[in-house]
């Protein structure tokens, strides 16, 4: 099932509070029952996971009471927007499985907010400033301490008019006016305090060209392209409940389509940040790779790392929807993307730091295939065959020669069943005479203790993982942690959130050995190696030179 469809067939739970909203209006005949949500991201970076949470929550509203989903890119300001960010985050909601029925721009509604912000201007609510960004700062005043008028605030309709037009043709530089509203400037939320609904930015812009010199700020492009699209619930984060007021004083001043912002808690995840300014500093100063970085808490780097689409869709629903900011644990979301993965991953071998093995009583030569299961959750999954011959590798941390009593593996004298194959009993180490390593194991094998036919009656305590040393491809494979070591790096007043960069968030295992049936991994596969982990082929694997992202580990503390 794809993970649009799991997430259409959540089974029934307790409404939200946004759930309760909705069905609240529904019941009062508000917009004749339409319900239309919407995702507005800024095509300046990549979608993280606080995107996910957004996307999740809008997608399935409208899914949930058999509404429509816009995509609308709230793209205003040129100077940070690219095609490139439009195409990853067009790719990163359809991956999420949110399919939307209208693709939107701000861009488009730039003729229809000209028109709106001449109207305000002929009622008299708006006017040109030509004050300084510092002059305006020092005007506003502070929560406690009333603003102070522009000496701009009582021009005439008719010089207002003209000089936004002469703004418009571009007959004024960078900074030289704005445009602003006659808020309250005695109001306590500074937002409603004159606020600026139009710049002059002479840049390029990736949809309209130079056809404009003057862009819309945020709090007048975003509430009005809801009111365009006819936008019924305007669901977004809390930091943006002190901008309600000026939203429902443009739709009231505007007389237009009543859409209703409703706030809800932003996804705050420990050991992850969000901060688009911050994530590009990784990016830029090179403390990750890129956007797509699997450490980066980034779509991208979450779906490189092999994050399964429904283990994201899961964790942002099993977060839930709050009216306070919280941070959610990052066990949860491991526990998300483990549950998926167990399910669905392949199930391979793959030794990491391999510790020859002999088994000398085996014909040299001789190759024999075993049968394993390619993953025991999933019946249909079949079988594979692997090769076995006389020389394996096995992990060396599997064997301990000077081992305590409750050592499972393997150790001079004892024997270990290798998975699907036969028990081993250990005889003699080899080592380097001038460095005391141990280099290599000389064991016997059991011929009647073949898995699946064993007539042996040995027992053995441990089961340990192999592969076979002639047959045994190599690969790359990075092992990945946390990028921060603090679960909040951004709130130290008196430090810098790159001081928590954990420096053994990636290691590098050169040459792995890997059962040869993962010689033909294509980039996104993913799999469990036994008793490793998840592993997912990177998106740099060519036939016959994998590379392989650790997931997630197989250990799970998590209580959910």
């Amino acid at each position: 099932m794809s993970a649009e469809n799991q997430l259409h067939e959540k089974e029934e739970r307790s409404l939200n509070f946004i759930e309760q909203i909705i069905e609240e209006d529904i019941a009062n005949g508000k917009h004749g029952g339409r319900i239309h949500t919407r995702f507005p991201p800024e095509p300046n970076g990549y979608l993280h996971i606080g995107h996910a949470k957004a996307i999740t929550v809008n997608f399935g509203i409208a899914q949930r009471f058999k509404g429509k989903f816009n995509l609308r890119f709230d793209d205003t300001n040129p100077v940070t927007e690219d095609v490139e960010y439009v195409d990853s985050i067009r790719a990163d909601v359809r991956w999420l499985g949110a399919e939307w029925d209208n693709e939107c721009y701000a861009s488009d509604y730039f003729p229809q907010l000209y028109t709106f912000a001449v109207a305000l201007i002929q009622k008299g609510l708006a006017y040109v400033d030509d004050s300084t960004k510092e002059e305006i700062e020092a005007l506003k005043g502070n929560p406690i301490v009333p603003g102070q008028a522009s000496p701009y605030r009582d021009r005439s309709v008719e010089e207002n008019l003209d000089l936004f037009e002469q703004m418009k043709n571009g007959a004024f530089p960078d900074g030289a006016k704005v445009l602003r509203v006659k808020g309250d400037l005695s109001s306590p939320n500074m937002h409603m305090r004159d606020p600026i609904i139009y710049r002059i930015k002479h840049a390029h812009h990736h949809r309209t060209g130079d056809q404009w010199c003057i862009y819309p700020m945020y709090d007048f492009a975003h509430g009005q392209s809801d009111s365009i699209e006819g936008i019924t619930h305007s669901l977004c984060s809390l930091e943006f409940i002190h901008h309600r007021p000026l939203y429902e004083w443009f739709i009231e001043q505007l007389e237009i389509f009543p859409s209703r912002q409703i706030e809800f808690a932003r996804m705050n995840v420990a050991y992850l940040i969000t901060s688009k300014r911050k994530l590009l500093k990784l990016v830029t100063e090179g403390h990750v790779t890129g956007w797509d970085d699997p450490r980066m808490p980034t779509i991208s780097g979450m779906r490189r790392r092999g994050y399964p689409a429904l283990g994201i869709i899961n964790f942002c629903e099993r977060a839930g929807v709050a009216k306070r900011d919280n941070t959610i644990e990052y066990g949860l979301l491991e526990f998300s993307i483990r549950e998926i993965l167990n399910q669905t991953a392949t199930r391979a071998m793959a030794v990491l730091d391999p510790l020859k093995v002999v088994i000398t009583n085996y014909p040299e030569g001789q190759v024999e295939q075993m049968e394993l299961e390619n993953n025991p959750e999933d019946p249909n999954a079949g079988n594979r065959m692997i090769p076995f011959s006389r020389e394996i590798y096995i992990e060396q941390e599997d064997f301990m020669e000077d081992a305590p009593k409750k050592f499972f593996r393997l150790a001079p004298g004892a024997m270990v069943r290798l998975k699907g194959a036969y028990i081993i009993q250990c005889d003699a180490v080899q080592k380097d005479p001038a460095t005391g390593q141990i280099t290599e194991l000389h064991c016997t094998y059991f011929p009647e203790s073949r898995s699946g036919s064993d007539t042996s009656g040995l027992k053995a305590k441990g089961v340990l993982h192999w592969v076979s040393a002639a047959q045994a491809i190599e690969a790359e494979v990075r092992m990945y942690d946390k990028l921060f070591t603090d679960p909040e790096p951004t709130n130290h007043e008196d430090r810098d959130y790159l001081e928590f960069i954990n420096p053994d968030s990636l290691k590098v295992i050169a040459n792995a050995k890997l059962e040869p049936s993962l010689a033909e991994a294509k980039a996104g596969d993913s799999f469990q190696f036994l008793r490793m982990g998840y592993f997912c082929a990177d998106q740099e694997t060519v036939s016959g030179k994998p590379v392989f992202n650790l997931t997630v580990g197989l250990k799970d503390g998590y209580k959910p």
